[in-house]
């Protein structure tokens, strides 16, 4: 390339970078919202749970705007209806049926009255979900290392081809300091470890990115080590106990489009060669406003589910990872042995919190031992902060009821 050259695509990518203005998304601009439906129509036996939400503008401060006071039912082509998904009272948005037991085959469709608008769906097939024939994992070594997860399923009739997974991720972890002891408000005691542990916790991740997979292209229905998805070797996830329970869903091909246009919307853009961002097809619409967009896609299948442990000697154990970085410990004495420096009570200063001042900073870990007059006797105790020391700041110390 010669410096004349050079000189011209110099000159043009500045025009170019001159001429650009700033670009207002839409999503910003609308001044309304959009009805966000989200989940499946559970065709077997047990609960069905669909969330309803709004869209919010990017540049607003509220992330989570909950579609409350709905009317939700689902009506057959045959001209059957169901009982009504009720709301949940602890979960606002959240329309639950705890059985629908619907035909395979037969199509259904659902209706939705929110104040002053009514949304309804196209009819939609009631797929069979075949079993999951197995959920595998291996430790990986390499450049991809972590704790790599993969499901395999097939449908010897042939009929599925199209499917979803996601999955729940539970873990057991603890914190860097085991706390021995706890404060009443006025004084430091000893703590019942066996009824109140707060040292080791449990915790549930959810699947957030979309996996589908199809068999479309291939001579039998089989689906095989497709990945779900990977832990590193770092984190908290498997540094004690690693379960994850893997949800399979048998969709129809435009249900499966829809899914496939949504990865490549969220997940597969960032390069020229990346596919270009597109409108997502939906089977529901507004029929109180045809021109008003509905987000969201209705399926109506059974779901199959498989829930497996990976053993503790299999994990790398590699501790906390990034989760407890910079805690530290600090010493606090008894009333009697107050702080030369300040002479502040540190030890009511740090734990007591009905003390006066600016107390419960810390959880007391650790006793302090010294030797005075001969005898070993408790002068204080080390401490750290909540989120160091009590493993309930994020997740809960019961042992989940499908725990081994």
């Amino acid at each position: 390339m010669n410096k004349r050259t050079t000189y011209t695509i110099c000159l043009s990518l500045l025009a170019f970078a001159a001429c650009r203005k700033a670009y207002t998304p839409p999503a910003i601009a609308f001044a309304g919202s959009y009805l966000v439906v989200e989940g499946v129509i559970n065709a077997g036996g047990d609960s069905t749970i669909l969330k309803l939400s709004r869209t919010v503008k990017l540049n607003d401060t509220t992330k989570l705007k909950p579609e409350t006071g709905a009317i939700v039912t689902l009506e057959g082509e045959d001209g059957s209806t169901f009982p009504q998904l009720t709301e949940s009272p602890t979960v606002p948005g959240n329309y639950i049926n705890p059985s629908l037991k619907l035909n395979a085959g037969k199509k259904y469709r659902l209706r939705i009255k929110s104040g002053s608008s009514e949304y309804l769906s196209d009819f939609t097939e009631s797929k069979i979900t075949p079993p999951i024939d197995s959920v595998t994992y291996v430790l990986s070594h390499t450049y991809d290392a972590g704790l790599r997860v993969n499901v395999n399923t097939h449908d010897a009739t042939g009929k599925s081809i199209y499917y979803k997974w996601d999955y729940i991720e539970t873990y057991q972890y603890r914190t860097p300091f085991d706390s021995r002891w706890k404060s009443n408000g006025d004084t430091v005691l000893p703590r019942n470890i066996n009824t109140d542990d707060i040292n080791h916790c449990w915790r549930s991740t959810y699947s957030n990115h979309v996996i589908i997979g199809s068999s479309e292209k291939l001579s039998q229905d089989v689906i095989s080590q497709l990945p779900l998805t990977v832990v590193p070797p770092s984190s908290e996830k498997i540094s004690e106990e690693y379960s994850i329970l893997v949800k399979q869903y048998a969709l129809t091909k435009e249900a499966y489009q829809f899914w496939e246009n949504l990865q490549k919307n969220t997940e597969k853009l960032g390069s020229v060669f990346d596919a270009q961002p597109s409108q997502l097809p939906t089977n529901i619409h507004c029929i109180s406003n045809p021109a008003e967009p509905v987000i969201g896609y209705l399926s109506v299948c059974t779901i199959t589910s498989q829930r497996i442990f990976v053993p503790f000697f299999f994990l790398p154990n590699s501790g906390e990872g990034d989760t407890y970085q910079g805690c530290l410990l600090i010493s606090a004495k008894f009333h009697y042995l107050v702080n030369p420096l300040n002479g502040d009570n540190d030890e009511d200063f740090y734990y007591n919190y009905n003390k006066p001042g600016p107390h419960n900073i810390l959880i007391p870990v650790e006793s302090i031992i010294s030797e005075i007059a001969g005898h070993k006797v408790i002068v204080g105790h080390t401490g750290s902060t909540p989120y160091c020391v009590d493993c309930t700041v994020r997740g809960s110390n019961k042992k989940p009821s499908f725990w081994k």
